[in-house]
């Protein structure tokens, strides 16, 4: 996930910013694993492999 990905999305259960916390970069522009956090309901959504899961949490795989 590139960091300018930020811009465009957002809270899918109320719409607000996500705010980003890294745990692994590649070559210092791609995301590869992390937590994007709503900043208004508090929710957190993993970035695995790159990719964030933006599912509601009851849709999420345990």
């Amino acid at each position: 996930m590139k960091e300018s990905l930020l811009d465009i999305i957002c809270c899918p259960l109320d719409k607000h910013d996500l705010e980003l916390s890294v745990d692994e970069r590649e070559d210092d522009e791609e995301i590869v694993s992390g937590t994007l956090t709503c900043t208004d309901c508090g929710e957190a959504y993993p970035i695995e492999d790159g990719i964030p899961n933006l599912l509601p949490p009851d849709m999420r795989e345990a």
